[in-house]
């Protein structure tokens, strides 16, 4: 995360950070940042993030990333937020959890409507389009549909 803040700072970018206090004892805060702020709880970190973003680009990572992705993603679900939301695929990292997310399409327990809501890029240049080229699908009146006759 450091790496990309400095990368986006010295290219003229802006860079908001939203970190628990009590994390500040566990991780270093980055001190060049357009401006940070700092919250109580994980839960706030999320909301904060959410209500501060235009969008939302996961990159590869672990834990933390997929849960923040599915956190978003489920907000979007369930209409909290219409913001796009994509994977930056490099190396087709995202390959296994598209092919999950896609198996629980065919399942029943994600709709086709909600695998739409997912964006996939290899690229920082093509994902950055694809985010500025979306429009929010029509919500559908369900989060899920039966799955179909086996």
């Amino acid at each position: 995360m450091g790496i990309l803040a400095n990368t986006t700072l010295d290219a003229g970018g802006e860079v908001i950070g939203v970190i628990p206090g009590g994390l500040f004892q566990r991780e270093i805060a980055h001190q060049n940042l357009t401006k940070l702020y700092t919250v109580k709880t994980m839960h706030e970190r999320k909301a904060l993030m959410a209500d501060l973003a235009d969008g939302f680009i996961a990159l590869p990572g672990g834990f933390g990333t997929f849960d923040e992705l599915f956190e978003i993603v489920t907000w979007s679900q369930i209409g909290i937020h219409h913001k796009p939301i994509g994977l930056l695929n490099v190396s087709h990292f995202f390959d296994p959890l598209l092919t999950l997310v896609n198996h629980a399409s065919d399942e029943g327990f994600i709709s086709p409507f909600h695998v739409q809501l997912l964006l996939q890029q290899e690229t920082p240049a093509a994902l950055l389009d694809a985010l500025d080229a979306y429009t929010p699908p029509k919500q559908q009146s369900k989060w899920t549909e039966l799955p179909p006759e086996r």
